[in-house]
């Protein structure tokens, strides 16, 4: 046997972990699963207090995060949940402070009000979401198969064409050999005759035929451009296209594709005995067509941004104000009915048990939600303290904030900085960022005397992207060109760091930016 000490989170603060990095449409779902199962908690309408210079006050209470709470009588096992949580989302869990992602701007979408009454006769406000919730959209497999049930096509090759069907992939390329598929097609349509090798190319050519977009069933991209060539130039003169521009870029798809996807086009003039002018020509036609064609039928809609806070500028007093966007989160409170029956002597103890439970894991939600609200407005509170310049010149002027000094100011630990960033939003005058975008590391510029301050790694990418953008397309900066441009704006970064950024920002390199 052995006496010691150790710390050991309780279970509760677990959760609170977990519904501090929450997003506010999760936060929102658990809220609702919660409102479900426990009918000690329910939904309130309160007017919020107005903060000084606008917004709503969140907490009456000491700003101060709450000390955590420890329990040994609980082991490791309770963070099962929050550490699986952080691996579906390892964003969230990101705790860095060299950020090199890209900062991307995202885009809010106006939601109704959340809020739900237990009275009579108020509509459920769940049951109108999924009344008003769109139907399932049909997979690319489903959209072909209909299609080609409609297709004019030999009713012999019907089978033969669904199964290839079954082969295509979400670009809409077939790159399963028709052998294999052959090999893999059921026993009984090998018997019938269904399914031969011939049956199986006539259908493919009938695909390609029928099927729309044009380019579906393509076994590559030359293939898939032809494809589309094809179907492009039956509506040529509507489009006003010469009937030589389709030759050309026929001829650059089927004998030139190598040289024109690495921007050589000087040796594509030389090899095909085209005018740089015809090159241009035809390469104006191919950019009407898409690579992948089947992605027109199935798009993937992006997550709308709901911003977990709102940052406002105020002329009068020439400074920003910071608010938590309490619209989208409900008002909840325990119910004074079921803390009525606690006390009643009537109820049998098995029932005040259970109504106790509830009406603690209640509480706990509500606590919870609470801190979640004054850490979340806190961490806000200090990024627009200490990213003015952010906000009043753009990118460019991103100061470099590790996470580990806006712990120090608020008196809290990193890791739960890291967790309040976690896939947030804020709402500013320069549009829609992500919360965890202030915190990253930089570099110390120079000027001319010497002298400089302190220049984040996302203002670096904005100031390399300046710099691309006004370079003559003709003649194209190298890495090593950039590395000096960006010199005489006091940033020294390496030749590598410059080329790493550039692919993050998507830019291709010299000889792809090069136009002739």
């Amino acid at each position: 046997m052995r006496l010691g000490q150790h710390m050991k989170l309780a279970p509760r603060m677990i959760q609170s972990m977990e519904i501090l990095q929450m997003p506010l449409a999760d936060l929102q779902e658990r809220i609702e699963q919660e409102l479900e199962s426990n009918p000690t908690l329910e939904l309130t309408e309160i007017e919020p207090e107005v903060r000084e210079g606008g917004g709503d006050q969140v907490a009456s209470e000491d700003d101060r995060d709450r000390p955590m709470e420890v329990d040994a009588a609980h082991g490791t096992e309770d963070f099962d949940r929050l550490d699986s949580y952080g691996e579906s989302n390892p964003e969230a869990m990101e705790n860095q402070f060299d950020s090199d992602a890209q900062v991307e701007r995202g885009s809010a979408e106006d939601y109704s009000d959340y809020r739900r009454s237990s009275g009579d006769g108020d509509r459920d406000a769940k049951m109108d979401a999924m009344a008003a919730t769109p139907s399932r959209m049909e997979s690319l497999g489903e959209q072909l198969t209909t299609q080609w049930g409609l297709a004019d096509a030999d009713e012999k090759l019907k089978p033969a064409g669904r199964l290839i069907i079954t082969h295509l992939e979400d670009d809409g390329y077939l790159r399963t050999p028709l052998e294999t598929i052959l090999d893999r097609a059921p026993q009984s349509m090998k018997d019938s005759g269904a399914v031969t090798l011939e049956i199986l190319e006539r259908a493919l050519k009938a695909i390609q035929l029928f099927l729309e977009p044009a380019g579906v069933g393509a076994r590559n991209a030359g293939e898939c451009l032809l494809l589309q060539l094809d179907a492009l130039e039956e509506e040529r003169e509507e489009l006003g296209w010469p009937a030589e521009s389709f030759g050309h870029a026929r001829t650059l798809v089927a004998n030139h594709m190598d040289d024109l996807m690495q921007n050589r086009l000087p040796r594509v003039a030389e090899r095909s005995g085209l005018t740089m002018e015809q090159i241009k020509e035809a390469l104006m036609l191919l950019k009407r067509l898409s690579i992948a064609p089947a992605k027109r039928l199935v798009e993937e809609s992006a997550r709308p941004i709901v911003p977990d806070a709102i940052v406002e500028y105020l002329a009068d007093e020439d400074r920003y104000i910071s608010y938590l966007n309490d619209s989208r989160v409900p008002n909840l409170r325990i119910n004074q009915e079921y803390a009525k029956l606690t006390k009643s002597r009537e109820m049998p103890k098995k029932d005040k048990e259970f109504i106790r439970t509830n009406m603690s894991n209640a509480q706990w939600l509500i606590d919870a939600v609470q801190q979640r609200r004054r850490t979340i407005l806190r961490v806000v509170e200090a990024v627009v303290a200490n990213q003015r310049e952010f906000f009043d010149y753009g990118p460019q002027a991103l100061k470099p904030l590790p996470m580990t000094q806006v712990a120090e100011e608020l008196g809290i630990h990193v890791a739960t900085v890291s967790r309040a960033v976690a896939e947030k939003h804020v709402a500013t005058p320069r549009g829609i960022w992500p919360l965890r975008k202030f915190f990253s590391g930089g570099v110390q510029t120079k000027n001319e005397e010497g002298q400089g301050e302190e220049m984040a790694w996302d203002a670096i990418k904005v100031a390399l992207r300046e710099v691309i953008d006004a370079e003559d397309k003709s003649k194209p900066l190298s890495d090593e060109a950039l590395v000096d441009e960006l010199k005489k704006r006091g940033i020294e970064i390496a030749r590598r760091t410059v080329a790493k950024y550039r692919d993050q920002l998507q830019i291709p390199p010299k000889r792809l930016r090069k136009t002739f």
